[in-house]
């Protein structure tokens, strides 16, 4: 999940460029060994798309929080990786977009820092946006390697099978109550995205 398919062949290489999202899958790196690798000839431009729950049930337990730790850490590999980031938040009552395949940069990190919580969870009307967007900018750019990050505590009505994102896609949650529903991972299953809780991270 999240890696390349047969152009991450050359992660456990140990040579070429870092596949940061895949490293990032594992856990924080802790030594070179566990670092994941692309093929040096793999140089297709990367968007790395991230959807953020900032709905009001993110406030508690700190979740949003351990979130802010995780994306300025995913930012910060984005930028090295040379990637551009599309950000999209659901709260409120409806989606909102923040950024559009923009290339990462520092700009970002007082935007994270702002990032509050607060409202309904309009995600379902954000996963939706988000395949269409991506569908069509894989019309326009059928070179770019996408991949997607979406963030929630799951705490949504899911009533109904979703549609896969057409994209490789990890679903991170970040669901901190003592009792936990465990909707995210469902949520995980019916989007075919793979499924880490982010406490498996250890970002500090």
């Amino acid at each position: 999940m999240l890696e390349k398919g047969a152009r991450g062949r050359g992660r456990s290489a140990g040579q070429g460029k870092v596949d940061w999202p895949a490293t990032l899958l594992k856990g924080r790196p802790g030594k070179r060994g566990d670092l994941r690798w692309t093929q040096r000839h793999a140089a297709s431009p990367e968007l790395w798309l991230v959807i953020v729950d900032a709905s009001a049930s993110t406030r508690r337990y700190q979740a949003l929080s351990k979130a802010k730790g995780v994306l300025a850490n995913f930012f910060d590999q984005a930028y090295r990786a040379r990637a551009r980031l599309a950000l999209l938040t659901a709260s409120g009552s409806t989606p909102r977009w923040q950024r559009h395949g923009l290339k990462a940069s520092a700009a970002l990190q007082p935007w994270l820092a702002d990032l509050g919580a607060g409202g309904g969870t309009p995600l379902l009307a954000a996963l939706e946006q988000a395949r269409q967007w991506l569908s069509h900018r894989q019309r326009q750019f059928p070179a770019e390697a996408q991949r997607c990050l979406v963030l929630t505590d799951g705490r949504l009505a899911l009533d109904q099978p979703l549609q896969a994102l057409p994209c490789s896609t990890l679903l991170l949650d970040m669901e901190s109550a003592p009792i936990r529903l465990g909707r995210a991972r469902q949520l995980a299953e019916s989007l075919q995205a793979e499924y880490r809780h982010i406490d498996e991270l250890a970002v500090g």
